[in-house]
């Protein structure tokens, strides 16, 4: 055990389980409802909008280790294919990285959690550019 932290626990168990990543996807989509850049790759009703954060929600309470709802409810992830549509560049991948840093930076987590989201949050972001 390194510091409270049991052995072979899981991101999603160390973060706080369920609640931790509603939360998380709460913040970074009201930051986004407001953002000139991402908001038109967005449905226009708040109904689309919170469809979306649900599936985030639910994807990274499944990456980070917790149950594996979305999988059952939407299938295999595959990130680059089911943003295929949307047009990201690095202005888009930046915006999405600012606010997601800030949720997460809200979130209280322990400093190497908060690195290990945070790193897998860039190389996500990276992987999903498809325009200069």
């Amino acid at each position: 055990m390194l510091a409270g932290v049991a052995a072979g626990s899981t991101m999603y168990e160390r973060a706080g389980g369920e609640e931790f990543f509603e939360t998380l996807t709460r913040r970074f989509y009201a930051a986004v409802a407001d953002d000139p850049v991402l908001r038109p790759l967005y449905p226009d009703d708040p109904a689309g909008l919170e469809a979306a954060r649900r599936h985030l929600e639910l994807f990274l309470i499944q990456h980070f280790g917790g149950p594996d709802v979305y999988r059952s409810e939407r299938g295999e992830a595959r990130l680059g294919w089911r943003h295929r549509g949307f047009s990201i560049g690095p202005a888009e991948r930046d915006a999405w990285l600012a606010h997601m840093r800030a949720a997460v930076g809200e979130g209280g987590l322990r400093p190497l959690d908060e690195a290990q989201m945070l790193t897998f949050f860039g190389a996500s972001a990276n992987h999903l550019v498809n325009r200069p």
